[in-house]
């Protein structure tokens, strides 16, 4: 008889799901939006301004007419001097981030044109281990800016870290003094260098190239500084004023001459170089 009865069925209802790269959360105002029009408006949310994090390819995407048209070592890796284990071995960490960024270490450099002038770039991404600084990030930036003594060309620095790389110890630390260094022989040859600040910029970075630009620029929002709010305010024992180490807390003191959104920086930018040069 079980052949003439149909059986009863449930019925389940089937969820649409939608593609994860289709829609983002604004962290900003917590606005849902469309992926495709946040891209558009260079991951900048189109209801309150709020900067999204983009990496360094993309960045040097927006700020050069064609990119970087020539990278500068990019071969270059990561040791381990201090044989160092956190949660996992160092040389994994890096491995992990390679994989994840899909670049050597956490800044990329080389030449581009900026309407059509020359200039040397490098452009750091916070995806690789959080935008530290470590010896090749130093290395690569001295060498950066020496190549632009050696062209005289501008140089431009997008800076997004959140400071010295531990696990590297000293060698990290002796970063500051080389970038540094590098920028003072590059300031004697009289050519200029724009620094761009984004969210964040924090530790050694702000310590070292950051804060030494001719002009320092930087993106609406953003956290610019060496030690956190927490660290300061217990060192200090003082309540800390609002906007605290925000770009426009700086701009207010004197620490950045501009905020620049991010759709409005490559012909800041330009504007910039036409006149310093």
């Amino acid at each position: 008889m079980a052949w003439f009865r149909k059986e009863k069925q449930k019925l389940v209802a089937q969820k649409r799901e939608l593609a994860a790269d289709v829609w983002e959360k604004c962290e900003g105002c917590g606005e849902i939006l469309y992926t495709r029009r946040l891209e558009e408006n260079c991951r900048v949310c189109p209801e309150c301004g709020y900067h999204f994090r983009i990496s360094a390819p993309e960045y040097a995407d927006l700020l050069f007419d064609d990119g970087l048209t020539e990278e500068f070592d990019g071969g270059i890796r990561s040791a381990d001097p201090l044989g160092f284990v956190d949660s996992k071995p160092y040389p994994v960490r890096i491995t992990q981030a390679e994989q994840k960024v899909g670049s050597y270490d956490a800044v990329l450099t080389g030449a581009g044109r900026i309407e059509g002038r020359e200039v040397c770039g490098g452009i750091m991404d916070f995806g690789f281990v959080g935008g530290s600084m470590g010896s090749v990030v130093g290395e690569k930036i001295a060498r950066m800016v020496e190549q632009g003594v050696d062209r005289s060309c501008p140089v431009i620095i997008v800076s997004a870290s959140g400071g010295a790389r531990m696990q590297e110890g000293i060698y990290s630390l002796m970063q500051l003094a080389k970038t540094s260094a590098a920028l003072q022989r590059f300031a004697r040859a009289g050519l200029p260098y724009i620094s761009v600040l984004t969210h964040p910029t924090t530790g050694g970075v702000t310590a070292s190239y950051a804060m030494l630009g001719d002009v320092n620029l930087a993106e609406p929002g953003a956290l610019i500084g060496f030690a956190g709010p927490r660290v300061i305010k217990e060192t200090i024992r003082q309540d800390l004023p609002d906007g605290f180490q925000r770009s426009e807390f700086l701009r207010d003191h004197g620490m950045v001459d501009r905020i620049v959104p991010r759709g409005e920086m490559r012909d800041t930018v330009a504007l910039l170089l036409h006149h310093m040069s």
